[in-house]
């Protein structure tokens, strides 16, 4: 979503033609974010606000990625987690039972204000014996005054305290995306990823199996792209280049 259809809240220009030609073609897509801040209903609403049409059935979050995961390893389960609405909610979705008190799990998530006492708080649960979640492994995010540390960059600091890694479950993780593909009824052979970044969107459609498109409306240049040791199998200027393409045959769109 960010660096693809919206930079800072405003629409990408070409966004709403990218997005109106996909639903003329029955094309069907989901807007993929390791933002775990926002519910899919708090998104589809700052989308609309940008001029954009996108439902809350067509996004999918980190949180609920990790939402899902935890239903699945370790059902009826409790967890202490920092962050904000869209991850507390997919959890109490998911069956979870929020708590400060022995937790099975500790799970970071993104939020604007983390909380020193609450970081405390969750070293001392993971050596207490909580497993170690995080939403994603994003060092830093997108701000009007330039970057912010995200969850990657605190999840460091706890990993640094603790001795203990988290399993990160946004992007690039395979999980994330078999997820999407298994939202979407899609086959990796039939679907296309276009994100701004090599390091989670790009080689996330790469272990997938994905065609994978960068376009450099968000955080990563060219120049930066050639840097990696993979490449994406194509690089645009942003999705407004991609509006004339969606006429050739096409399966699903993760963008």
């Amino acid at each position: 979503m960010d660096g693809v259809l919206t930079y800072e809240e405003l629409a990408i220009p070409g966004a709403d033609r990218f997005l109106a030609r996909l639903h003329d073609l029955e094309i069907s897509f989901l807007v993929l974010t390791n933002n775990s801040i926002y519910t899919r209903r708090d998104l589809a609403a700052r989308l609309r606000a940008s001029g954009l049409d996108v439902t809350e059935d067509t996004i999918w979050t980190s949180a609920l990625a990790t939402a899902r995961f935890l239903e699945e390893q370790r059902p009826g389960g409790s967890a202490f987690a920092i962050g904000e609405v869209g991850l507390t909610t997919a959890l109490h979705q998911a069956g979870y039972t929020l708590t400060e008190r022995d937790p099975d799990y500790v799970v970071l998530g993104e939020t604007r204000t983390y909380s020193f006492e609450r970081i405390t708080r969750a070293i001392r649960l993971i050596l207490k014996g909580a497993r170690f979640i995080a939403t994603n492994p994003d060092p830093t995010g997108p701000s009007a005054a330039g970057p912010l540390p995200a969850t990657g960059s605190v999840a460091a600091l706890i990993n640094r305290a603790t001795g203990v890694s988290p399993y990160f479950l946004g992007k690039p993780n395979p999980l994330m995306m078999r997820y999407a593909l298994n939202t979407l009824g899609a086959h990796s052979e039939s679907t296309t990823i276009i994100g701004d970044r090599m390091d989670t969107d790009v080689v996330a459609g790469l272990e997938a199996g994905l065609e994978t498109i960068l376009v450099l409306s968000g955080v990563t240049t060219r120049e930066e792209a050639e840097r990696y040791p993979y490449r994406a199998s194509s690089i645009v200027d942003s999705v407004s280049d991609l509006v004339g393409e969606l006429d050739r045959p096409h399966g699903r769109v993760l963008a």
